[in-house]
């Protein structure tokens, strides 16, 4: 099997996709109407700093994966990088409060969007390509 054929071209699409819309769409209206895009979940009022901080990172994971789509190995870093912060998100942040029975109510909806953001990144990512098997560098792009 070719190089070519191991990437699953379809995936990698539809992650930069599906983060453009969720990231991009909730960073821009966290950014845009905060108050209202803070309430929708129920999530509780925080402080403005933090929240602009998270909404304007949200905001550039979707901006950079419109990218993604036009060159999708190009922006794989993208796709490592939120694999890696909701894996650590999970296990350092959610397992604690699980086990202190400190959940709060609009968490089982966050782990469930996060779950499926791992599961997606973890199909669609070429981990030979990027920890650089050696016929990696044989493929740069998604042929034309």
């Amino acid at each position: 099997m070719s190089s070519e054929e191991r990437i699953r071209w379809g995936w990698l699409k539809f992650m930069y996709a599906y983060t453009i819309v969720g990231a991009g769409v909730l960073g821009a209206a966290l950014i845009a109407a905060p108050g209202r895009a803070v309430s929708l979940p129920g999530w509780p009022e925080q402080d403005p700093i933090t929240l602009g901080v998270t909404a304007s990172v949200y905001a550039a994971f979707g901006i950079v994966s419109v990218l993604g789509l036009r060159q999708p190995l190009k922006f794989v870093p993208i796709l490592c990088l939120q694999l890696t912060y909701k894996i650590v998100w999970l296990l350092l942040v959610i397992v604690p409060m699980l086990m202190a029975g400190r959940l709060p109510g609009h968490g089982p909806l966050m782990i469930a969007i996060f779950a499926s953001y791992i599961v997606g990144d973890l199909i669609a990512i070429p981990f030979w390509y990027v920890l650089g098997a050696q016929d990696a560098g044989r493929t740069t792009e998604h042929p034309a």
